[in-house]
């Protein structure tokens, strides 16, 4: 009988699983769709210094939420107390506070970042931009209670929703304002359309302010890796920005955004499902239950992604010509060089919240931290030796040279699969081999 339920419960979340990841990268490619159609008209009624100069403020914004990421969502995910009331509005005062705080911060580093970067737009803009931040300070818990339980498609819809506003306000300003402006108020809107969508519809009670000591100390105990990991995954995920920005002219970073608006797409829709599906997958194995579920889903998304990245690597010069004009065929060999590099950080992208799921943060923190050393000084030592060329090589073989550490930390949790690791190995060695064959000449003319 026990084990007809436990064969019961893992197909209950094989399908919930199977749901969720669908649903999320359902979404992800719809929302990123919205906002290919509206970059191709964007960069029609916009000149190229726009996108550079959203480039530098995405990186300050990206960069203060996660250098205060105080770990609430994936708390709330394993915590034996996710479902309780004082548990989730302590979570949600946490929020808020740190909202505020983030909006403070963005005033305070406009003019410096602006003299560093010699961008005087940024001055105005960055005040104005991190009202985004104030307003996702009010996000309610239930998109978290909603991860947790892997109960994903009200949720999906609402973001969809919220993202459309967001996106049609950008293209409606444009039109009006042919300026950056139009950028910047589009976000804000998006992020209000998605607070008041999701305070209205999601189910379950409204959050209040309150404060329970143990709830906090929970919460601060468990997301101080958090916030430890998070400062080292800016590096991660906005250390190239943040490099370039020094190195290349507003102009020239427009182009690089958009090559890697493009080739980022598979690895960033990867990354949400891992984020919403592998906690509660890896949660339910330690309980005995799950592991078919859990296999399947890392065989599924590893070599998904890592396809979707070789098509777009083959593709990159190409697809750049047919989507947009003349001044942004730079781009082409951007795209693909991005969407290589990219390819051997895949193989080892579902391990890591196996971490999460074990209360295991210092472990977590010592990867990312690892991964963004060395991903840092391999980009920057490359940008110093071959300019954009060197540092994309760089960013390719830190993604290699870490991977060792990725199987120390999936050993730990005995949730290493070296057969998946072998095959995929494999299957990126193959397609690495195919795109350099056939772009060689155009990358290696990324190398000043």
């Amino acid at each position: 009988m026990q084990g007809q339920e436990a064969r019961g419960q893992g197909t209950g979340l094989m399908g919930r699983a199977l749901r969720g990841s669908a649903l999320t990268a359902g979404s992800f490619a719809i929302t990123q769709g919205l906002r290919l159609a509206s970059n191709l008209v964007l960069t029609r009624l916009l000149f190229p210094e726009a996108f550079g100069l959203m480039a530098l403020v995405s990186v300050v914004l990206v960069g203060l939420q996660m250098f205060s990421d105080t770990g609430v969502g994936p708390a709330i995910s394993r915590s034996p107390r996710g479902d309780e009331p004082t548990f989730l509005d302590t979570a949600w005062t946490i929020n808020l506070i740190r909202g505020v705080l983030l909006w403070g911060l963005t005033c305070a580093l406009a003019w410096p970042l602006a003299m560093l970067w010699q961008a005087p737009d940024l001055v105005l803009l960055l005040p104005v931009a991190g009202v985004t931040l104030l307003i996702a300070g009010f996000n309610p818990t239930r998109i978290d209670t909603a991860n947790r339980h892997l109960m994903l498609g009200r949720l999906t819809a609402l973001d969809l929703v919220a993202q459309g506003v967001g996106i049609a306000a950008m293209v409606g300003l444009a039109f009006a304002l042919q300026s950056v402006w139009a950028l910047v108020i589009g976000a804000i809107i998006g992020s209000a359309a998605k607070l008041g969508l999701c305070w209205a519809w999601l189910p379950g009670p409204a959050n209040r302010w309150r404060w329970e000591r143990a709830a906090a100390t929970e919460l601060v105990h468990f997301g101080k890796w958090i916030f430890l990991s998070t400062v080292c995954g800016f590096l991660l995920a906005q250390g190239d920005k943040a490099i370039l920005g020094h190195y290349l002219s507003l102009e020239a970073l427009g182009i690089y955004n958009i090559g890697f608006f493009l080739a980022s797409f598979p690895a960033l829709m990867a990354q949400a499902v891992v984020s919403r599906v592998m906690i509660p997958l890896y949660r339910v194995r330690a309980e005995g239950r799950g592991e078919t579920a859990l296999r399947r889903a890392r065989w599924g998304l590893t070599a998904g992604i890592v396809l979707a990245l070789a098509v777009l690597a083959l593709a990159g010069d190409p697809l750049v010509r047919f989507l947009y004009d003349d001044r942004y065929l730079a781009a082409g060999a951007i795209l693909t060089a991005v969407a290589l590099v990219q390819m051997p950080g895949i193989v080892g992208m579902t391990y890591d919240q196996s971490a999460l799921a074990a209360n295991d943060g210092r472990g977590y923190f010592a990867l990312i931290a690892m991964r963004a050393g060395v991903q840092t000084a391999a980009f920057l030592a490359g940008a110093l030796w071959a300019g954009l060329g060197g540092a994309l090589l760089g960013q390719g073989l830190a993604a290699v040279a870490v991977h060792p550490l990725i199987i120390r930390l999936a050993r730990r949790h005995a949730v290493w699969d070296a057969r998946h690791d072998l095959a995929m190995a494999a299957l990126v060695a193959g397609l690495a081999t195919l795109v350099l064959a056939l772009h060689g000449p155009a990358l290696a003319g990324l190398a000043r």
